[in-house]
């Protein structure tokens, strides 16, 4: 009988899990990607993957759960260096933009997952509720913060941004989705 792996070996395992699924399910589609795939990319036995992730489920809520707090991170990171409302919340949308820019972008996983699953996998679906929910939090608070008393239109044309990032294959629509706010701060005065 084997010996039993450590729990450094399981962290190792799941990491590597994740890391082959998230590549797949973002730039193939999750319903496109078999489990013997993401046994294939993980190097991972299937039983082994099963014991971490009981479903294909339960696996792509985890990818979704670990790339957001990598992605809001990250966005947080790049506005947070402002100290000045206004500039922080611009450069929420800079950083959008330099985002879509990047080799690879495939737009928003989350809207990605809704898109193909949608209400079929309710645990899938709460989990790109909880991302959607952060991210317009963050909006709100630097908009609120920027001076703007209705933080949705703002959202709104982040999200239309990343849609239309991905669908065109260019960073522009983030660039516009900036001008487009500061419109909306030159209009509140700010």
């Amino acid at each position: 009988m084997p010996a039993p792996l450590s729990q450094e070996q399981t962290r190792q395992d799941h990491e590597r899990l994740l890391d082959a699924a998230e590549a797949l399910f973002y730039e193939k589609g999750i319903r496109a990607v078999g489990m013997d795939e993401v046994r294939a990319a993980s190097g991972l036995p299937l039983k082994r993957i099963y014991r971490l992730h009981p479903t294909k489920d339960d696996l792509v809520v985890a990818v979704l759960r670990r790339r957001d707090t990598r992605w809001r991170g990250r966005l947080t990171a790049a506005a947070e260096t402002h100290a000045d409302p206004r500039a922080r919340l611009l450069a929420a949308f800079d950083w959008l933009a330099a985002w879509c820019a990047e080799p690879g972008f495939r737009g928003c996983a989350w809207i990605n997952a809704f898109g193909e699953l949608g209400p079929a996998s309710p645990a899938v679906l709460a989990e790109v509720r909880a991302h959607k929910d952060a991210f317009h939090r963050h909006l709100a608070d630097w908009s609120t913060a920027a001076g703007l008393t209705d933080p949705a239109p703002v959202q709104l044309l982040a999200e239309g941004a990343i849609v239309t990032a991905a669908i065109t294959d260019t960073p522009t629509p983030a660039h516009r989705a900036r001008t487009a706010v500061e419109t909306l701060l030159h209009a509140a005065g700010q």
